[in-house]
Parts: structure tokens; C-alpha cells; sequence
């Protein structure tokens, strides 16, 4: 029953089916092969149900918040702030990709966003500074990833729904490790342009001047981050509400720069509903096949041949990094998370593993996943923002970049107090 669903699953998956639907349709075989029942019929309920978790409509106001910071040219003037402070260090520009993106990812909750983002201003420097080209393309498909771990993050609101756990402490647990994480990516890219100067590209001159300059360009990105995570964290307002105040915020920044024009409000809302339409399609498909799966007890009979191997925690946690990196390789992030977290939470929690900081395990799973082939989904946006050249450049530049996530859960696995020192302080 397991071997037959999970190859069903691999074989609509590789007729190119949108996740979304691939997921509907197999809970629509398994249904009549392995229930008495028409579970069918459940669908709407469970449509409505899914969709109408308050917690949910975070989702699309934090996608909103992203295509109005976008669409609005912060991320040029970003950008180039981050460039003059930064591009001293060996690497050069490269150090302002993984710098930008950890901004942007502050105000924007998704990894495609954050990639196509600071990658579409990024991009037409490699040529003109002399960079070289994987590694400088793998630095924005892997800055790109931290988009879902530095808070506001749409996966750990995914992530919070599906255990039931705090997103407000979810969000805290995602500081510490999503800033130690763009500092392991700068480290790598620091190692290799030392051993290999010549990647490093030209230097870019810049005075104190220009410097303090700049700074000004980085206060819309962080005035919205202390906007959204400090009204959650005040007590002011729950995650949804602070997305909300986020988008207030976005516009009111729009319109301060003069850039909030009819134009821009309707690309960002078709955009906002495109994007939302996705997603929702993945968690509608999975949540009626999370049904199937446990009405017809293949989800228990999954947990308990997992269970009765009488695993150590230490080992069961190795098979689940290994689980995740390999489904990585061939499924959307998302539809992962929504499909599999239903299964690896009860098993990880009832072997004593804290939720909150299984989740920022899981997220950093699931970015490595967003730079892994054949499926890497940030590898095919910086990919499709070049003019010319092979999809294997930009693989070969983000595996060393998967390295430095091998690392952070090694931390994450020897020092657990990385996620869960400031829940546990502001809890």
C-alpha cells in the first residue's frame, strides 16, 4: 500500500501535473483501491475547512507585502546600499547577494520572491565586475532560501498550522539560525574566493561618505520587519494582523517614494492572487490526500513500521534528514511540508523532539531542497532570469552552499539552544 502510493505519487509527478493537483489526484485513486467508503465526498468540506483557517490568510497578505516591496524599486537601492558596505570583503558582490536577501527576507515571506528579487538586480553585474559566474548565481539561489526561515516566514505559518504550534515562537526560533545561516553562506563564499582570488571579480571603490550615505535605503526593509515581527512580539497584534500592518506599511512606504501608482497595485494584487492560488491548490490536494491517507491507514500503518524499528532519536533524526533530502530532489517544497509533516511530527514529538525546533529543522530541510537538483525550485528562478547559458552552472554553484546547511543542522542537532533560546526568553 505505501510502495504503491508513493510510486503513483512519483508518476504523476513526472507527467509534469501541476503538485497541486498530482496530490488530489492521487488521494482519487487511493480512494476506491483501499476504502469501502466514497471519501470522496469530503472534499468540499475539507476545501472549506482548509481555507478557512484564520491563520491561513497570513499567507497571501505576506506574498501582498513582497510583490508591493518589489514592484516598488526597494530592492534596487537595496541592493546597492548592501553593495558598498559590503563589497570589500573577498567575494565582492557576492556578499551583497546573501546581504540582500537576508533583508528582503525579513520583509517577505517567500524563497522564489527573495531570489527573483535580489537576483533580477544582481545578475547583470557578473559580466561587468568579472565575476565568476556559478558561484556568484549559486549565492542567489541560496540567499534566495532564507526567505522561509528569517521570519515572516509563509512555511513556518504552514508549518504552525499542521502541528499546532506557536508561530509567534516559531518566528523567534527562526532569528538565531536564519542569520547564522547567511553567515555560514558568506563564510563559503569568503573559503572560495581566497583559494580561487580570480572568482572574487573587481573591487568596488567606496568612501565612508557614500557608505552612511546608503543607509538610508535599508530603513524601509527594516522599518517593516520591526513593523510585523514587534507588533507580534508587543503583544499588539496575532500573525495575521501583522501582516495586515505590513502592507499598510509597504504602501504608506510607496507612497513616501512616490512609486505607488494604480499600475503597480494591480500588478502586485495579480501577482498576490496567482501566487495564492498555488499554494492553496497544494494545500487543498494535500489535505484531501492527508484524509485518504488516514482514513484508509496508511498514515498509521506508516508510523507504526517507522515506530516498531525501535530507532534511537539520534538515529531516527539522521532517516529524516536523509527522507527530506532525498523527496527534496523531486518535489515542490511546499507540497512536501503539507504532505509529509502529518507523518515525520508525530513520530519525531513522540521521541521527545521539541516542535518548535523540529520545525526550524524541517525549514532548513526543506531550503536545501529549494538548491538541490532535478527539482530545485530557486535553481530554475535565477536560471530563468540569465539571458544565455546552462542550468549546470547554477547547480554546480549551489552545492557548496547545501554544504553550509549541512552545517547549521549539524548545529542545530549538537546545540539545540540556537532555536530555542529566545522562545524560551520571551516566552
Amino acid at each position: 500500500m505505501v510502495a504503491t502510493a508513493l510510486i503513483l505519487l512519483l508518476v504523476l509527478i513526472g507527467l509534469s501535473i501541476p503538485v497541486g493537483a498530482a496530490l488530489g489526484v492521487l488521494g482519487l485513486i487511493l480512494d476506491p483501491l483501499y476504502s469501502m467508503l466514497p471519501l470522496t465526498r469530503a472534499i468540499g468540506e475539507l476545501a472549506w475547512s482548509t481555507n478557512n483557517e484564520f491563520l491561513m490568510v497570513a499567507v497571501p497578505l505576506f506574498i501582498l507585502l513582497g510583490e508591493i516591496l518589489l514592484r516598488a524599486g526597494f530592492a534596487e537601492r537595496m541592493y546597492a546600499a548592501m553593495s558598498l558596505w559590503l563589497s570589500w570583503l573577498p567575494g565582492g558582490l557576492m556578499h551583497a547577494n546573501i546581504g540582500a536577501s537576508t533583508l528582503f527576507s525579513a520583509t517577505s515571506g517567500s524563497s522564489v520572491a527573495t531570489a527573483a528579487t535580489v537576483g533580477t538586480v544582481a545578475i547583470p553585474q557578473i559580466k561587468r565586475y568579472g565575476y565568476n559566474e556559478p558561484l556568484f548565481l549559486g549565492s542567489l539561489a541560496a540567499g534566495g532560501t532564507l526567505g522561509i526561515l528569517i521570519p515572516p516566514s509563509i512555511n513556518l505559518v504552514i508549518y504552525g498550522v499542521l502541528t499546532n504550534s506557536s508561530v509567534p515562537k516559531l518566528y523567534l526560533a527562526g532569528i538565531i539560525p536564519g542569520f547564522l545561516m547567511a553567515g555560514l553562506f558568506m563564510l563559503v563564499i569568503v573559503g572560495s574566493c581566497i583559494a580561487k582570488p580570480s572568482w572574487g571579480g573587481h573591487k568596488i571603490r567606496a568612501t565612508w561618505g557614500e557608505r552612511f550615505k546608503s543607509l538610508i535605503h535599508l530603513a524601509p526593509p527594516l522599518g517593516i520587519f520591526f513593523l510585523v515581527v514587534g507588533s507580534i512580539y508587543a503583544g499588539l497584534a496575532t500573525p495575521t494582523e501583522a501582516a495586515a500592518l505590513g502592507v499598510l506599511g509597504a504602501l504608506i512606504l510607496a507612497a513616501w517614494f512616490r512609486r505607488l501608482t494604480w499600475t503597480m497595485l494591480r500588478e502586485s494584487v495579480e501577482g498576490t492572487m496567482r501566487s495564492t492560488a498555488m499554494i492553496m491548490l497544494i494545500v487543498i490536494g494535500a489535505a484531501f490526500l492527508n484524509f485518504i491517507m488516514s482514513a484508509t491507514g496508511l498514515t498509521d500503518a506508516i508510523t507504526s513500521s517507522i515506530t516498531g524499528l525501535g530507532l534511537s532519536p539520534g538515529w531516527m533524526l539522521l532517516i529524516i534528514i536523509v527522507f527530506y533530502l532525498v523527496l527534496g530532489c523531486f518535489m515542490e517544497t511546499l507540497s512536501m511540508m503539507i504532505t509529509t509533516i502529518p507523518i515525520v511530527a508525530p513520530i519525531m514529538l513522540a521521541l521527545g523532539f521539541d516542535s518548535i525546533w523540529l520545525g526550524i529543522v524541517i525549514i532548513v530541510l526543506v531550503e536545501a531542497a529549494l538548491i538541490t537538483p532535478p527539482v530545485g525550485l530557486n535553481l530554475f528562478v535565477v536560471q530563468s532570469l540569465r539571458k544565455s547559458g546552462s542550468m549546470g552552472a547554477v547547480i554546480t554553484g549551489a552545492l557548496p552552499f547545501v554544504l553550509a546547511m549541512f552545517t547549521l543542522l549539524a548545529l542545530l542537532s549538537f546545540f539545540p539552544g540556537l532555536a530555542l533560546w529566545l522562545p524560551s526568553v520571551f516566552s
